[in-house]
């Protein structure tokens, strides 16, 4: 007798799971999720995470399908900077985990909070080498270098405290992705209490300062003649402690590009994220007191400008992560604790300055910008109309996400931001390409503030299917793409080193074209005086618009 089973039979055979009165792993990682304050998750299913999929239906979470695990990584992350909170992604075994590596590792570059949950064959099969669909041998092994923690679950009752471990890490003292391979066959494990029985962990609190060492760097800060705030991007949440301290010292603040915007760059007081500049550097080594907060004084900071400070005064440092505080430069003072609580002491210890001193403070910073302007100019005064054009088009509350792209590195310093979280770039730090479209889809996702992007034509070609979810999702997305035919800043970096051009002058297709395929809209403007315009009318409609900026020669 001859047995003949249907696809369709086959399939339903596959996905049916017998009934339990408990809930499954699955169940519980999403109900788990929402406990830790998680919205929305970033992956494309597949047939490995089939069964983790059976979980999500009445758990609350948004799910966000992208056109490629690189762009959920990358909007995993943008959604995390923008938020605050880490970005989650769901990936398939194999491929799906290495064809997100690069936007984690652009995370970890950055400590950018991430938690990627990951599928992985059967436990049956691991290590065996049977040519299973999509078998990645020692699949951990690969993101080990871009992780801050990793976990292979194997028993599903390990599930609530590999979480609670996860958000631990991800939260201090240096965050970063964190990696958890569930195998394709615990999914569907049935756990061993109700579903309400599980309850997320609190995150630590934070460590302050002990009092003693609040008084030596009070005391240190209270007698400096000239001193000098660097603020690095690990104290988003300190801006209005900082801003406080940076008026009872009267002293200058200057930022690290992913400090942008956490003191508002039109206060008298702020220097903007002008380390790399000359004035500026002479301004940082001949301070007698230099506090440094949440920076790792690294090349990045600086715009990649190789050489650190000589710093001649005393340094104090203030960072989470104690082996931060010893990096690219030794303290005089170390302080191994929040930015936010530290900076807050600091305050209630250090009187105000009188007002003559904080303007002649401002006027200095004034001072300094200006001979910034007079070094950033020359080279790029055909890109400096448009940064002032975008400026204009951002509203003041707005997110810029940005590339690596020339008119980006222009924006790096020249373009005020106003709030925390306002400036999510990849421009410096792993420098990965492509990071700008789905990073700015996960930060609108993640805030109701206006969001605008910025990319090149070169870039936009990682990550150009992205627009699909962005239409999906019908957000009000203007994604600026700077075409200046090609990998300008290379090519211009190949001219000054007397080598050909190879590689980098690029035929781009039609990209206001491309963008009404996706069904989003599109417009190509030659004018800084159309951008403003263009941006307002994005904002209006309900579903991205790509603005395609023919670059000055």
């Amino acid at each position: 007798m001859q047995i003949s089973i249907t696809l369709k039979g086959f399939a339903a055979m596959q996905v049916t799971q017998p009934q339990h009165p408990n809930p499954s792993c699955a169940q519980v990682l999403m109900h788990l999720l929402r406990q830790y304050q998680v919205d929305t998750v970033f992956g494309i299913p597949g047939v490995h995470t089939i069964e983790l999929y059976r979980g999500l239906p009445g758990s609350g979470l948004i799910h966000i399908t992208p056109r490629h695990e690189q762009g959920a990584a990358f909007m995993a992350d943008g959604y995390a900077r923008a938020s605050g909170k880490p970005g989650v992604c769901f990936l398939i075994t194999g491929p799906g985990v290495t064809n997100a590596a690069t936007a984690m590792a652009q995370a970890f570059s950055d400590s950018i909070p991430m938690l990627v949950i990951s599928a992985v064959n059967r436990r049956e099969d691991l290590g065996t080498g049977r040519g299973r669909l999509h078998e990645l041998p020692h699949q951990q092994d690969v993101t080990r270098g871009f992780c801050v923690w990793q976990h292979s679950l194997t028993c599903a009752e390990q599930l609530p405290e590999v979480l609670a471990r996860a958000f631990q890490v991800m939260h201090a003292p240096r965050p970063g992705p964190v990696h958890i391979e569930i195998p394709i066959d615990l999914f569907p494990a049935p756990m061993q209490k109700p579903l309400a029985d599980y309850r997320a962990v609190k995150p630590a609190t934070l460590p302050a300062a002990p009092a003693d060492t609040i008084a030596t760097a009070a005391r240190w800060l209270a007698e400096a003649k000239s001193p000098v705030i660097l603020l690095g991007g690990g104290a988003q949440a300190a801006g209005k402690e900082v801003t406080a301290l940076a008026e009872q010292l009267a002293a200058p603040v200057f930022l690290s590009l992913a400090a942008k915007g956490i003191v508002d760059e039109r206060h008298p007081l702020c220097g903007g994220a002008n380390l790399s500049f000359t004035n500026v550097r002479e301004r940082v080594e001949i301070a007698d007191v230099v506090l440094a907060v949440a920076t790792e004084l690294a090349e990045t900071d600086r715009n990649l400008v190789r050489e650190n400070y000589h710093f001649n005064g005393k340094l104090i440092r203030v960072d989470l992560d104690p082996a931060q505080l010893v990096c690219n430069a030794n303290p005089d003072l170390a302080i191994c604790a929040d930015a936010k609580a530290t900076l807050g002491q600091l305050v209630d210890a250090l009187p105000a300055a009188n007002s003559e001193r904080q303007r002649h403070t401002a006027a200095e910073v004034e001072d300094l910008l200006r001979g910034c302007r007079s070094e950033w100019w020359p080279g790029s005064e055909g890109r400096f109309p448009w940064v002032r054009a975008l400026r204009e088009a951002l509203p003041e509350n707005g997110i810029l996400v940005s590339d690596s792209t020339q008119l980006a590195y222009n924006t790096n310093h020249a373009l005020g931001l106003y709030q925390p979280r306002s400036h999510i770039t990849c421009t410096t730090g792993y420098g990965t390409l492509g990071f700008a479209l789905p990073a700015a889809i996960g930060a609108a996702l993640a805030s109701k503030r206006p969001v605008v992007g910025l990319i090149g034509d070169g870039g936009i070609m990682f990550t150009l299917g992205e627009l699909a979810a962005a239409v999906e999702q019908r957000l009000p997305l203007p994604i600026l793409v700077w075409n200046n035919s090609g990998y300008g800043e290379i090519r211009d970096f190949m001219d000054q080193a007397a080598v050909a051009r190879e590689g980098v002058n690029l035929r781009a297709p039609d990209f206001v074209a491309l963008a009404r395929a996706f069904g989003a809209d599109g417009c190509r403007i030659d004018k800084p005086e159309q951008l403003g315009p263009a941006v307002a009318e994005a904002f209006a409609r309900q579903g991205p618009t790509l603005i395609e900026i023919t670059a000055p020669a």
